[in-house]
């Protein structure tokens, strides 16, 4: 590890979406001489989401945890962050996504996710959203996850089955590494 990427922090920030905002805070990142590890972006409803893990040595930590909330208030947008440290990957044998689709329905969401901690699997990334199918709202989900070495993926995929047919879904699972 270098002097550079000692000290980590993730920062949130969320405001009505606009052109330019991914630019001005990308730009406060490298202003503070701080390096993007990792990052997503979303928009929910009129809002922009965007989360960042961040690194750098601990004055870049520090300026980052000064500069940000005056040029969030400047653009409008509501932050946090907290300090963390490297993730350390547990010992897995693959990695798996699970796409599932069916009619919305309230609870399958919680049900499949309740399903991956009763196998104890940490799921590494979830999307979600809806959309309307001729009469009906449907419902999309991706979860990416990785199989620990103790966990019989047959046996994960067989039980999944009958939570698939409980839940009204159809599903894939796709190995991707």
């Amino acid at each position: 590890m270098t002097a550079f990427s000692n000290h980590q922090i993730v920062l949130t920030a969320i405001g009505e979406d606009r052109p330019g905002i991914v630019s001005e805070l990308t730009q406060l990142v490298s202003d503070c001489h701080c390096n993007i590890i990792d990052s997503r972006i979303a928009i929910l409803g009129c809002e922009f989401t965007f989360i960042m893990l961040l690194s750098g040595d601990m004055s870049a930590i520090s300026r980052i945890e000064h500069v940000l909330p005056t040029k969030a208030m400047e653009l409008g947008l509501l932050t946090m962050m907290k300090r963390t440290a490297s993730h350390t990957q547990s010992e897995f044998c693959a990695g798996y996504t699970l796409e599932y689709t069916g009619i919305d329905t309230p609870g399958t969401l919680s049900k499949v996710t309740r399903y991956f901690a009763d196998n104890n699997i940490s799921i590494c990334s979830l999307k979600s959203d809806t959309f309307d199918e001729q009469v009906d709202t449907k419902m999309r989900c991706e979860i990416e996850f990785n199989i620990p070495v103790d966990v019989d993926i047959d046996q994960f995929k067989i039980s999944f089955e009958s939570l698939s047919h409980t839940l009204n879904v159809d599903y894939i699972f796709k190995r991707i590494r």
